[in-house]
């Protein structure tokens, strides 16, 4: 029944709104005008590594249209970023002898940048010890300020040594 107003709809021109922001970083990667540690692209998405990785191997899998909520992606790019997610999390997971990955992608909470976009992040592996410092236990409910403070005081910056190696080993098993 709805059928035709769907095929009204396929392959429109995206929406004014939805074309690069000029002051988003990853519009800013994906026209090329900021430097990033590439892994994959396609026409659709482009997929790089973390600047401020949780753990090595840490990516993000992002659509090239600007598009702040990920309810609000388009189907055909909601599509391929998934292919792209798996894809790449395979190459991360062979690449860093580490099958254990979370996947996350965040919708206006814990959103640092307003662009969808998916985190591959590598678990810690059975034996190895996380920063001593860090806890998971809270005692008291947390502020989203304190909780994002948490998150980003729990990073490390990407050396470019350790993006070069880390490119290399994850684009061999693409």
């Amino acid at each position: 029944m709805t059928s035709f107003i769907i095929k009204a709809h396929e392959n429109r021109p995206l929406h004014p709104q939805w074309s690069a922001d000029p002051s988003c970083i990853f519009c800013a990667i994906i026209r090329g005008d900021a430097p990033a540690h590439k892994l994959y692209e396609t026409d659709k998405v482009i997929a790089i590594l973390d600047i401020l990785p949780l753990r090595p191997g840490h990516a993000l899998v992002i659509p090239k249209v600007h598009i702040p909520r990920v309810s609000e992606l388009p189907d055909e790019f909601a599509a391929e970023c998934g292919m792209a997610v798996s894809r790449v999390a395979r190459a991360i997971a062979s690449a860093v002898g580490n099958t254990g990955l979370n996947v996350v992608c965040n919708q206006e909470y814990a959103q640092a940048v307003n662009h969808v976009h998916y985190h591959i992040i590598p678990a810690p592996r059975p034996g190895e010890s996380e920063d001593a410092e860090r806890s998971d236990h809270v005692t008291r409910t947390l502020t989203q300020k304190e909780m994002h403070q948490l998150e980003f005081e729990s990073r490390g910056s990407l050396e470019d040594e350790s993006a070069k190696r880390l490119v290399d080993s994850i684009r061999a098993r693409l």
